[in-house]
C-alpha cells in the first residue's frame, strides 16, 4: 500500500528548480561517453595525506574514503606518479615502484582506469628541473636509454603481476625542454631526447603492448612550443601515441586560455595525427566557481576535438587542504570537495537524459508517519528508519550509476519518493526538498 504526498506550490517550483539545475548541471552540449572519455584525477599524494591523519567527507559531511568521493562526482581515471629512488618526505618523496603499485591496485580494484606517470627522477620533475636520478648521475647517454627502459620496464612488470594494466603512461612529466638535464635537454640535442622517448615507449609497448604512450607537456594554451617539440620530436624518429597538456588559468584568464588550449589540441590532431589529453589542470580552491566553469568548458572542448581524438581531462592532486602549500585543489578545509570537483559530473552519462514530468499523488501535508516493523518511509533508503544525507548520498550514487542496487530490501521502493513507479531525478529533488526543511512529509509504505 502506498500514501501518497501532497506538495505545495512552493514544494513544487523548488523540485523543478532542482531538477532544471540537475540537469544543467550534469549535463552539456557535446555529450562524452564515460565509457571511453577520461574524468580524472591525480591523486599521488593521497597516500601520505593519509598516513598523517587527514580524513574526507562528501558533500553532507559523511566520512568516506577518499576515492569513493571521487568516484561520486565523476571521476572513473586515476593518474599515479612514480619516481625512482625517492625519499620519505611525505611532500616530495614517496611514490617509490612499491608505493604506486599498492596504489594502483585499490584504485583498479574500485573500478577506476589507470595513467602511469614517470618522472624518471627522485622527486619532482617540470619545466624548471629535469634532475637525473641519483644512481644515474654518471652514465653516459647511451646507458641512460637503458636506465630508462629498464626502470619502466621494471614498474610495468610489477603492475602487470597484480593485475593492474594502466590504460596510458607518460614518459616524462612536463618535458618542455626535455628530461634527464643536460643529456637530453631538447634545446641542445633533440635527438637525445626522442630517443629517450622511444626507450620508455618500447618499454611500455614490451609489457602493455595496447597501453598508450604519452608526451606530456605544460602550458597546454602555448602552440608555438607544442609545434616546435613535437615537430622536432617527429623529425628524430620519436614514438607515441598521445600528446598530453598540462592548463592551470586564473580565474581572470581561464576562458582565453581554454580557447587557446583548443586551438592547440585541434592543431595537434591534424598537424601529427595524434590524440590528445589534458593530463594536469587546476585552479586556486578559493575560486571554487570560477574553476567548475573553466572546468565544464575544458571538459566540453577536449571532448569536441574532431575524431573522438580528446581523450580526456585529468584534476591535479583535488583532494589536496591545508597540504604542502598547494593552493589549486579542489577541496574545502572542513575536508569536503568545493563545487569545482561537480563539473565532471556534465561528463557522467549514467543519468536520464530528458527531463521527465514530475506527477505528486496528492494528500494532505503533515509530518511524516513513523513505519511500523513493517513499513518504510519514502527516503529512507538504507533501512535505517531515519531519512537523512547518507540516503541522500546513496540515491545521487544510484542515479550516476556508481551503484546499481540499494542496501536493504526496500530500497528500492523507498528510492521512488513520488510513488510514480521510477527512481529517477524527480525522487532526487524531492528527497533534497525534504532534507533542506522545504516541506516535512514523506509518504509511508509497505
Amino acid at each position: 500500500m502506498k500514501r501518497g504526498i501532497f506538495l505545495p506550490s512552493i514544494a513544487v517550483v523548488f523540485c523543478l528548480s532542482v531538477v532544471l539545475n540537475f540537469y544543467t548541471g550534469v549535463f552539456s552540449p557535446a555529450p562524452i561517453q564515460a565509457a571511453s572519455f577520461a574524468n580524472g584525477a591525480d591523486v599521488s599524494w593521497l597516500p601520505q595525506m593519509e598516513a598523517k591523519g587527514y580524513k574526507f567527507y562528501d558533500d553532507y559531511g559523511v566520512q568516506k574514503d577518499c576515492l569513493q568521493i571521487l568516484k561520486e562526482h565523476g571521476i572513473n581515471s586515476i593518474r599515479l606518479r612514480v619516481w625512482v629512488n625517492p625519499s620519505n618526505d611525505p611532500y616530495n618523496g614517496h611514490c617509490s615502484k612499491d608505493e604506486v603499485v599498492e596504489m594502483a591496485k585499490r584504485c583498479k580494484n574500485m573500478g577506476f582506469r589507470i595513467m602511469i606517470n614517470f618522472h624518471y627522477s627522485d622527486s619532482w620533475a617540470d619545466p624548471g628541473k629535469q634532475y637525473k636520478p641519483a644512481a644515474w648521475a654518471n652514465h653516459s647517454t647511451n646507458q641512460l636509454y637503458t636506465d630508462i627502459y629498464n626502470h619502466t620496464y621494471d614498474v610495468l612488470s610489477a603492475l602487470k603481476v597484480n593485475g593492474v594494466i594502466p590504460e596510458w603512461v607518460q614518459v616524462g612529466n612536463e618535458t618542455n625542454n626535455g628530461m634527464l638535464w643536460e643529456d637530453g635537454k631538447a634545446s641542445v640535442n633533440m635527438r637525445n631526447f626522442a630517443w629517450m622517448i622511444n626507450s620508455g615507449y618500447d618499454a611500455v609497448k614490451a609489457v602493455f603492448p595496447e597501453t598508450k604512450v604519452i608526451v606530456h607537456l605544460s602550458n597546454g594554451y602555448d602552440n608555438s612550443l607544442f609545434r616546435w617539440m613535437f615537430d622536432g620530436l617527429r623529425n628524430n624518429g620519436a614514438k607515441f601515441d598521445v600528446i598530453g597538456m598540462s592548463l592551470y588559468p586564473e580565474p581572470d584568464n581561464w576562458w582565453t586560455l581554454n580557447n587557446q588550449c583548443l586551438y592547440n589540441m585541434n592543431d595537434m590532431v591534424s598537424r601529427y595525427g595524434k590524440e590528445v589529453m589534458i593530463c594536469e589542470v587546476g585552479m586556486a580552491s578559493n575560486a571554487a566557481s570560477a574553476a567548475k566553469e573553466m572546468i565544464t568548458d575544458l571538459l566540453q572542448k577536449v571532448a569536441s576535438v574532431p575524431g573522438g581524438k580528446g581523450l580526456g581531462v585529468f584534476y591535479w592532486e583535488p583532494q589536496c587542504y591545508n597540504w604542502a602549500g598547494y593552493g589549486k585543489g579542489a577541496w574545502n578545509t572542513n575536508g569536503r570537495p568545493t563545487i569545482a570537483l561537480d563539473a565532471f559530473l556534465s561528463n557522467n552519462s549514467g543519468l536520464p537524459t530528458s527531463t521527465p514530468t514530475p506527477t505528486l499523488p496528492p494528500t494532505p501535508i503533515g509530518t511524516t508517519p513513523k513505519p511500523t516493523n513493517n513499513e518504510f518511509v519514502y527516503g529512507d533508503i538504507n533501512g535505517d528508519k531515519r531519512v537523512d544525507s547518507i540516503d541522500y548520498a546513496l540515491l545521487k550514487s544510484y542515479l550516476l550509476g556508481f551503484s546499481s542496487e540499494f542496501p536493504y530490501v526496500n530500497g528500492k521502493k523507498a528510492a521512488d519518493v513520488n510513488c510514480d513507479g521510477n527512481v529517477d531525478s524527480i525522487d532526487f529533488a524531492l528527497l533534497k526538498g525534504y532534507l533542506l526543511g522545504i516541506f516535512n512529509y514523506l509518504p509511508v509504505g509497505v
